[in-house]
Formats: C-alpha cells, sequence, structure tokens
C-alpha cells in the first residue's frame, strides 16, 4: 500500500490555511514550519500533523540545518512555500534535498525583479527600461538616456514594498549612497504611467488552466505610498481588455519557463 505523500509547507506569514486543509483532505502527512511570532495565529490544526517554529525562516544555514534535521526521521516528498517570502527558500531546499519542483534559478525569474525582466526582455517581451543599481558608468548612461521620473526597486520585495520614485539624477546617488553595500540589490528602472491590470493564474505542464484578469482602480504604488482605498475589480468576460490580459500573461510565462504552479502578474497599459 502507498504511503501518503509528506508535505512540508514554509509560512512566513498566516496564509496557505485552506491549502493545508486540501492536503490533509487528500491524505498528506501535513509539516508546517512557520516563524514563532506567528505560533498562536489560527493555524487549521486539525489539518497539519506536524508543526514546528523557528525564529527566521529566510535565515540561512538555519532553515537548511532545520529541514535536513526533520528528513533525517521523515521521507519528505514535496516542499511548498505559503507566501511569496518563502519562494526562494523553499526553492533552495529543494535543490539541497534533491526534491522534485522549482529550483533556486527558476524561482528566481518569478521573485526577483531584475532576474524576471532580463529573461522576459530576452524572449521579446515589452518591459519598461532597466538597469541595475550596480555599475556607476551604466547607471549613468541609463539617467542620461531615459528621461525621469524613475523608480529604484527592491529586488525581492513584494508588491511594492520598498519602492521610491526618484526624480533626479541627485536623488538616486543619493538613495544609492544610503544602501551602501544593499544597492545591488536593487534595480532602476523607468517610470511609466497608466492603468495596472493583474492576472493570476493556475499552470499545468506548462499551460494555463486557469485565469482571473482583473484592473486596479489606482496603482497599487500610489495607494501603497500616497494612501487611499485599494480597489481592484474583474475585467469583463470576452471583452478586448480581458483578451490582451491574458494573452500577455501567456507570453511571460512561456518566456520565464513555469512548468507548475500558482502566479501573479501585473501589467501597465
Amino acid at each position: 500500500m502507498p504511503q501518503p505523500l509528506t508535505v512540508l509547507c514554509l509560512a512566513s506569514y498566516l496564509k496557505g490555511g485552506l491549502f493545508l486543509e486540501e492536503c490533509h483532505r487528500q491524505g498528506c502527512h501535513v509539516i508546517l514550519v512557520t516563524e514563532e511570532k506567528l505560533g498562536n495565529e489560527a493555524w487549521p490544526r486539525h489539518a497539519i500533523d506536524e508543526f514546528f517554529m523557528m525564529p527566521d525562516l529566510a535565515r540561512q544555514p538555519d532553515i537548511t540545518y532545520a529541514v535536513s534535521y526533520l528528513a533525517r526521521s521523515r521521507t519528505i516528498d514535496r516542499i511548498i512555500a505559503l507566501d511569496d517570502y518563502d519562494v526562494e527558500t523553499a526553492a533552495a531546499l529543494r535543490e539541497h534535498l534533491r526534491l522534485p519542483g522549482m529550483g533556486i534559478s527558476a524561482a528566481r525569474l518569478f521573485r526577483d525583479k531584475l532576474a524576471m525582466r532580463v529573461q522576459a526582455r530576452a524572449q521579446g517581451v515589452a518591459v519598461p527600461d532597466f538597469v541595475h543599481a550596480l555599475n556607476d558608468s551604466r547607471l549613468a548612461d541609463f539617467m542620461q538616456r531615459v528621461p525621469p521620473p524613475w523608480v529604484l526597486k527592491p529586488r525581492s520585495e513584494a508588491g511594492s514594498m520598498g519602492i521610491k520614485k526618484v526624480h533626479s539624477a541627485e536623488q538616486v546617488w543619493g538613495l544609492l549612497e544610503a544602501l551602501g553595500d544593499r544597492r545591488s540589490y536593487y534595480l532602476l528602472e523607468q517610470f511609466v504611467a497608466g492603468d495596472v491590470y493583474h492576472v493570476d493564474s493556475l499552470v499545468w505542464d506548462g499551460a494555463v488552466v486557469f485565469a482571473a484578469t482583473q484592473r486596479y482602480g489606482q496603482p497599487p504604488m500610489s495607494v501603497y505610498q500616497g494612501g487611499g482605498v485599494f480597489v481592484t475589480s474583474t475585467l469583463a468576460y470576452g471583452s478586448d481588455e480581458e483578451r490582451a490580459a491574458l494573452a500577455i500573461n501567456q507570453s511571460v510565462l512561456a518566456a520565464l519557463g513555469m512548468v507548475r504552479g500558482v502566479t501573479h502578474a501585473e501589467f501597465i497599459r
């Protein structure tokens, strides 16, 4: 008789409750590893067979040591990230334990804003002009060639967190000086005004099997930094807007090499 799959889930935020319950319903042995500050949150405990906490899931090599220690006495079949911030950690653990699923290089195309832009542009996808916030001469050339405003973006934050809109080269150099050795974790990008759309997809064997298209009431960065009500509305089924959003979403997922997973992509029109 086949043994049930053992699924280890990483959660640095309170997320993924329905996923945990579905794994439990399908007979999986569910292990949740979360952070100590979330220990008393409303997790679906009935669906979790083993519950572990750590101070910081992203801290290496601690998380690798911890999961490897669990694997001494358990056959872990899958590692799942329940939050954006856990995607790269889960990918690194899969590679370390040689488990199925997305590895670190593939995962960075969906988390690292610089990596995804380099790959998308190489595959012919339209992206705003950008430069890695690393080499001084390339940064200077970019700021001479591309008119302001620009946006200085952290490569691995979620949503609009940490993004700064800048209007002059002096402002850029000042921000980079303040970042110090952290500047290589940023990129500078052309600011493009327009309506912002998002497409959420389920992908299986390279095919989009489900996609929902929406338009934000205001650009997320405007709401995040300036306040207001965060609103999104579903596009009319069969409309030109929906078809255009679905088409570019398919192009981006193909360019980034998504095989299986759940995606959230944003587009400017």
